[in-house]
């Protein structure tokens, strides 16, 4: 996970877009993103969506690529680690819903 945040700190520096990231914008943009991956199974059944081309499979991969890439850098904004998050929420949803 710190490869990656480092990666993507490093693109946003070389392009000068640190201006355009605030955590409002980047929550903005992870909405917009996410958007776009719900826009692939838009009107399909859910036989459709467990069966899609290759050519959709490369479309879901790159919309998955810019939510991985936004909520990381949204993180890393606030000094969050995504996979840590992601962890402790595991464990409160195991409290609440535990398994039978």
């Amino acid at each position: 996970m710190k490869q990656l945040q480092t990666e993507i700190k490093e693109f946003i520096q070389q392009r000068d877009w640190q201006k355009y990231h605030s955590p409002k914008n980047l929550a903005m943009a992870l909405s917009v993103e996410t958007a776009e991956l719900l826009e692939i199974y838009q009107w399909s059944s859910q036989s459709e969506s467990e069966k899609v081309s290759g050519e959709t499979l490369r479309h879901i991969e790159e919309e998955i690529g810019d939510v991985m890439i936004y909520l990381t850098t949204l993180a890393s904004a606030h000094g969050l680690d995504p996979i840590s998050a992601a962890r402790k929420k595991l464990k409160k949803n195991a409290l609440k819903y535990p398994a039978e």
